[in-house]
């Protein structure tokens, strides 16, 4: 898409406006039968842009995607990157492409939050300029910080973790930095990442259930040792164990498949995983 055509898409109502125009709620139809949503995190498709990501996500079956900060937006307007610093005329340019391709924004992440209050505030008007359901981060430092923007904006703040020896690895320094916040703060698992710290990412999932928003969600075929991703039901991780343990706490989140490999063509993998969700909600 050229600037010139970008400029012709935005709504006459966003002059002089700021991103807040574009504030709106998930719709329910995004939903499943087992209540959550399917979506696919951008970093899936790192290797192109925003716009691409898109349209992938929409290929493979999926609803929603979770963003990322710093994916190159489009092929055609190389230099500006999804974040809450981009252009307007950009950021309706995202908009209006995902809605062509029947996408939903659900989460942004993973991705600092400064503990400086008016920085912080900058993400979350971003993600409430998306409707977003919440933000992915590793920022437990900025837990203050978070806990009164959370509460100003009604948006959940979910709790990453990236493998050992990473800070956050293991899920108690989560659970007990979180116990007492406002419930809006929680977890997204990403269980690939326990399977790679030795940890049996179902037996966490039952310590953790009603503090789980979100989920990067992966299957691996070792959780003694890091390996690549592979195809939902293929692995050895009790995918079906996790997603019934969540839902007996009223899970509504977003299950989003993060599938780190196959990097150049992974669609009819990230399809297949999409499928053994829809099948798996059919069947609830």
């Amino acid at each position: 898409m050229k600037r010139r055509d970008v400029l012709k898409i935005i709504p006459a109502a966003m002059a002089g406006s700021t991103f807040s125009g574009f504030s709106k709620a998930l719709d329910s139809s995004l939903l499943t039968k087992a209540g959550f949503t399917i979506s696919v995190q951008c970093w899936s498709f790192n290797r192109f842009s925003a716009f691409e990501a898109i349209e992938k996500a929409a290929q493979a079956g999926a609803s929603g995607v979770e963003i990322y900060q710093g994916q190159v937006l489009s092929s055609d307007l190389k230099g500006v990157k999804v974040g809450a610093g981009m252009p307007q005329e950009a950021f309706a340019a995202m908009v209006e492409h995902a809605a062509k391709h029947k996408i939903a924004f659900v989460n942004h992440g993973v991705l600092p939050i400064a503990a400086d209050e008016a920085e912080a505030r900058k993400i979350f008007e971003f993600a409430k300029s998306l409707g977003l359901y919440g933000l992915t981060t590793e920022s437990l430092g900025s837990i203050d910080t978070i806990e009164k923007l959370v509460k100003e904006y009604d948006i959940k703040v979910c709790f990453h973790n990236h493998p050992k020896p990473t800070a956050l690895w293991n899920p108690d320094t989560i659970s007990k930095a979180i116990e007492t916040r406002d419930e809006r703060i929680g977890f997204c698992a990403d269980i690939g990442h326990w399977a790679s710290s030795g940890l049996n990412p179902l037996d966490v999932i039952k310590k953790i259930a009603p503090r789980v928003h979100a989920f990067h969600l992966k299957d691996r075929t070792s959780i003694t040792e890091k390996t690549p991703d592979t195809i939902f039901g293929k692995g050895i991780i009790d995918l079906k164990g996790i997603l019934d343990e969540v839902r007996k706490h009223g899970f509504k989140g977003n299950v989003t498949i993060e599938y780190e490999n196959n990097w150049e063509k992974n669609v009819p993998d990230i399809t297949e995983c999409v499928t053994y969700l829809k099948n798996y909600s059919a069947s609830v």
